[in-house]
């Protein structure tokens, strides 16, 4: 058992109360066999060098310093980090709060190379790394929030326990994650480490909230960080940060897997989702052909129209393995250049993104969402009108939270096929997996993960 009372506000806590009475609380704590029973540095010199000279417990004093500035530099910790020591703590705490994710390093370095067991984290959305990768460092302890009670930035007790289990994380863990912005959105954790874990890989995945690409991969630059799914809004952007980028990707200009080469380092990028998304559209389609006996050969989107919301990343995933199977695609963006130049790329049709609200498909077209709108939490929004879908045989939707979206559900009701964009999401996780462990991902085990908790 943890006891750390309510802090005060001097430390970064909501208690005002009499502090009095809050030190008595600790040392209650101490009398009634806590664990541990965690001080501010502020009052622990004096509290400590007393408690010791009567310590007859088993309780550990943890004594911590909440700091709301800029990341200090190593010299400055490095001096913190002494005075919290000489209190005569068991064990120290440091919580930061920082503005970018590549200050969690120094958290990182400082947990890897203290003397004296140590906890260390960044509170936040941007810090929720440094407590899932503490054990990787070294960190004595993670924290968690329990479920009810959500704090940004801190995992809950439930995932660190059975997404994470983070009791078996140690120093040879490869690190993969999702680079993002936003990510809390992501449900790779929950997919990717269970299958970690059932094909005996030493790995963790985890939400990787970055806000500039160039600092982000020069500062985890080491082979411990050994892969990266790569989300909204950087699929095309983060080409420039590969070393080499496999012919599919650089075709489509949309990377979403990043490998870092074991033999050298090099950082190779991939796309997984181009074959993903269109594979589930093409198999839902043949699926209904079957059963109404009308399936023929090749791809069931030859000739097709295929209306195309949105020209980013998963965009040009879609438009090309559109284009590959024969399809005449109509793309739609709010920026108009962007739909242009996609457009030219797969000899296509470029129209303002205005227009998709009313535009009239042929009879029997695809429609295919590759924006974010419908996404958790403006589950209300979608990209054209409830009256045009009537004309669509098929709806995709690449947006997989909520699993069935508002688009899918009015689709639906039109007579549409509808494709949630968790199939594809499984089958692009399925290719990032191969490519992560280099073994063949177990496909059922997967899909059943996805069935239970999607």
């Amino acid at each position: 058992m943890l006891c750390n009372v309510s802090r005060p506000k001097w430390a970064g806590g909501l208690y005002e109360g009499d502090e009095h009475k809050r030190l008595e609380a600790l040392h209650l704590a101490e009398d009634l066999g806590a664990d541990y029973v965690d001080f501010e540095l502020k009052v622990a010199s004096n509290i400590l060098g007393k408690q010791y000279s009567s310590h007859q417990s088993g309780t550990r004093f943890i004594v911590s310093c909440n700091l709301d500035c800029e990341t200090p530099s190593e010299e400055d910790l490095g001096y913190l980090v002494s005075r919290m020591q000489a209190t005569g703590a068991d064990i120290i705490k440091l919580v930061f709060s920082v503005n970018d994710i590549t200050e969690i390093a120094r958290i990182f370095q400082l947990l890897s190379h203290c003397q004296v067991p140590i906890i260390a984290y960044s509170v936040g959305e941007r810090g929720l790394v440094s407590q899932l990768l503490s054990p990787k460092f070294n960190g004595a302890l993670v924290y968690g929030s329990l479920k009810g009670t959500p704090v940004l930035g801190l995992p809950t007790v439930e995932s660190l326990r059975q997404t994470y289990k983070v009791e078996h994380i140690n120093a040879d863990t490869k690190v993969f994650g999702l680079i993002s912005k936003p990510v809390g959105h992501s449900k790779g954790p929950i997919l990717h480490n269970p299958t970690f874990r059932h094909v005996n890989y030493n790995g963790i995945y985890v939400p990787m909230f970055v806000d500039d690409l160039k600092k982000f991969f020069s500062t985890y630059s080491s082979p411990d960080f050994a892969g990266f799914s790569v989300g909204f809004p950087y699929k095309e952007a983060v080409m420039k940060f590969c070393d080499e980028v496999h012919p599919l990707a650089q075709a489509i200009a949309a990377v979403n897997t990043i490998i870092r080469r074991p033999s050298d380092g090099k950082l190779i990028g991939y796309n997984t989702d181009c074959e993903a998304s269109i594979t589930a559209i093409e198999d839902a389609i043949k699926e209904r052909g079957y059963k109404n006996g009308t399936a023929s050969f090749g791809s069931p989107l030859a000739g097709r129209m295929f209306v195309l919301a949105g020209a980013g990343g998963a965009g040009r995933a879609l438009a090309f393995g559109a284009k590959s199977r024969g399809a005449r695609v109509v793309i739609f963006d709010i920026d108009f250049e962007r739909a242009k130049s996609l457009a030219s790329d797969v000899m296509g049709a470029a129209r303002p993104f205005e227009d998709i609200l009313n535009f009239q498909p042929e009879k029997g077209a695809i429609l295919a969402n590759a924006t974010p709108l419908g996404m958790h939490p403006n589950t209300d929004r979608v990209p054209v009108s409830e009256e045009t879908l009537r004309d669509y045989q098929l709806v995709f939707d690449a947006v997989y939270t909520p699993r069935k979206t508002r688009l899918l559900k009015d689709a639906e009701a039109a007579g549409a096929i509808i494709v949630s964009g968790v199939e594809m999401f499984l089958r692009q996780a399925i290719g990032q997996f191969n490519l992560f462990t280099g073994k063949e991902a177990p496909k059922e085990f997967m899909r059943e993960i996805v069935l239970a908790k999607f």
